[in-house]
């Protein structure tokens, strides 16, 4: 768990300087939140459990089956790119072969997708959950609220969980919500909602673990939404310094769920400094060989950039038609 966290962190720095050297169009970052993402991801299973991620959720891609190799063909846009070809923005993700659902632009569009797959399961007596994963200022969209009506009428097994970072994008969590806590709103709906510390992966694990016992023996839905906080700017073309104060973001440093994870590791014995820096030493190494591969990867062929806006129809010598 702990590696992943390091990964992801790893992979969106690099990014971040990628971005700021011109080399790659825009970041919008996990940072801060990769302890929530680790903890659900674990509690979850990769053989038949479907996530429908948000634009944040690289911890969680990764632990589903992507690697820094190819979230930074993504990142560069290339056509290996297996969350869409190079087709999307960063952070779309989107992979048939890893369970991932394919996410779009307009924040909350994977909520109804993931109650529907939680649907087409229950129909099918299939034994799978669905996960959905979200910021605070979805929560106020009204396809979140029609997904978890639906969901919670036809107790479908389908995970709704916030990650609540305290600011869509420059809106603080207080100027968002008439309730204390996203998780109050389950109720409304007839299901359980839950608030967990985000900063704890451990503690998220627990959470998520009871979360998808509960789906999966026919108990319904939950909303649990894990209290995190956005390192960084909402994305590579926000600057936060206009909405909250550097002394803030530095307190929330100190508590991340990195520093958190590790002091815990060297606590209980079962890692120490030594091991520390090798693991970080070998995800450096893994993302410098992806950062080498994406760049020099070739680029798309300009004759395919229609493919996939219009229908393309075969004629009988082979030609094609594009309508």
């Amino acid at each position: 768990m702990y590696r992943y966290m390091v990964l992801a962190r790893s992979v969106d720095e690099r990014m971040w300087l990628l971005n700021r050297s011109g080399k790659i169009p825009f970041v919008i970052s996990c940072q801060g939140q990769e302890g929530a993402q680790a903890g659900a991801g674990f509690a979850l299973d990769r053989t038949r459990d479907y996530i429908a991620p948000y634009y944040r959720d690289l911890c969680l891609v990764l632990i589903y089956g992507h690697t820094a190799k190819t979230e930074l063909l993504s990142a560069f846009g290339k056509p290996e790119d297996p969350n869409s070809g190079g087709r999307q923005m960063p952070g779309h993700f989107g992979d048939r072969q890893h369970r991932i659902i394919s996410g779009s632009s307009p924040v909350g569009t994977q909520i109804p997708h993931a109650v529907g797959a939680a649907l087409a399961a229950k129909m099918r007596g299939e034994d799978s959950v669905a996960y959905v994963s979200f910021g605070e200022g979805t929560s106020n969209q009204g396809d979140f609220h029609e997904a978890a009506n639906f969901a919670g009428i036809h107790k479908l097994p389908v995970i709704f969980f916030c990650e609540n970072n305290q600011y869509a994008i420059s809106v603080p969590t207080k100027k968002q919500l008439g309730c204390e806590n996203v998780a109050d709103r389950a109720q409304g709906y007839g299901f359980e909602g839950v608030v967990v510390d985000g900063m704890d992966p451990l503690e998220v694990y627990r959470v998520m673990k009871q979360a998808v016992e509960k789906a999966r023996t026919g108990g319904g839905p939950t909303l649990v939404e894990a209290k995190t906080y956005r390192l960084v700017p909402h994305s590579s073309d926000d600057d936060d310094r206009t909405y909250r104060s550097r002394e803030e973001v530095e307190e929330a440093k100190r508590t991340d769920s990195l520093v958190r994870m590790k002091n815990y590791l060297l606590e209980v014995g079962l890692l120490d400094e030594e091991a520390d820096a090798a693991i970080r030493k070998d995800v450096m190494n893994e993302v410098n060989a992806a950062t080498a591969y994406a760049e020099s990867a070739a680029q798309a062929d300009p004759s395919t950039l229609m493919k996939y806006v219009y229908a393309e129809e075969e004629s009988r010598n082979g030609d094609k038609t594009v309508h």
